[in-house]
């Protein structure tokens, strides 16, 4: 299931760093751990997005000025986003950075029909490799249009769907079949304009600090339909769980994929303006330049 948690904006004009999905799993880890629920402390078959608003670029980060923004949450196990959402909706006021939200509502995605080829979009960076201590391996930058991109991808994905225990040995054997085909019409463009589709993102793991390679840029799955499902509600790619290598489909209108989720906060009508609609929830498509 895919969620969309809406939090009102206290603080217009506030900002995050350009690069926050470091800032997010930390406060999502501690929602987590405050909810008391140890079979979940480690629980990683989960996968989030960047704050998503109107925003506008400093040289000190993005500043938001929308009065709502969106959070994409993603896990199949229901049990598990209704505990962390039961967090998030009991802390009323949240700082985030230098951002001072209030949650307000939640919105589910309805599930796509996902075939053996979907073209995806990435809503947060992707991360091809998991790099050990004092290593400088995970910042190496690798071709997209390259086997090694794709198998790199193709060996973490088949990695964590067989520890999940979700598959027979029968089906992992059927899942041989994966590639990842880049949109290189729209890396050489950016190439072309001497724009960025690839960057240096900080992780913390264990309270160690790692530098890793992230990657946003459309790309042609070809693999089986379980896998695609595997990848559209955990992830792709490394560390998932602290938002990295969140997916959507392309040229999906996100305007006419959802109904109202369970947890909304009492009193809170949910207006938004056409314009303040659109912008929090435009998550296909876009791209970090």
């Amino acid at each position: 299931m895919r969620i969309r948690l809406i939090f009102s904006l206290k603080n217009k004009g506030a900002y995050l760093p350009f690069h926050h999905q470091y800032i997010l799993a930390q406060f999502l880890k501690g929602l987590i751990v405050k909810g008391g629920r140890e079979e979940f402390f480690n629980y990683n078959y989960f996968n989030f997005s960047g704050l998503k608003g109107q925003t506008k670029v400093s040289r000190s980060g993005l500043h938001y000025y929308s009065s709502l923004v969106t959070l994409v949450l993603s896990s199949p196990n229901e049990e598990f986003m209704d505990y962390l959402l039961e967090q998030v909706f009991e802390t009323p006021k949240i700082e985030l950075g230098n951002l001072i939200l209030s949650p307000e509502y939640t919105e589910q995605e309805f599930e796509p029909t996902l075939e053996s080829s979907n073209k995806f979009v990435c809503i947060s960076p992707l991360v091809l490799i998991t790099p050990s201590f004092n290593d400088e391996s995970g910042k190496r930058f690798i071709n997209p249009d390259t086997d090694e991109f794709s198998d790199l991808l193709y060996e973490s994905t088949l990695t964590r769907m067989e520890k999940s225990g979700w598959y027979s040995q029968e089906q992992m054997e059927s899942f041989y079949k994966f590639q990842v085909v880049p949109d290189m019409n729209y890396v050489n463009k950016l190439r072309e304009q001497q724009k960025k589709f690839a960057r240096i993102y900080s992780v913390y793991d264990m309270d160690v600090k790692y530098e890793v390679r992230g990657y946003t840029l459309p790309f042609t799955l070809y693999a089986a339909p379980e896998v695609q499902d595997f990848v559209f509600k955990c992830g792709l790619g490394a560390f998932t769980h602290k938002g990295f290598g969140m997916l959507d489909l392309a040229n999906h209108l996100p305007s006419q994929r959802t109904e109202p989720y369970k947890f909304k906060r009492e009193g809170f009508i949910p207006y938004k303006s056409h314009s303040e609609r659109q912008k929090p929830d435009q998550l296909e498509g876009e791209q970090e330049i």
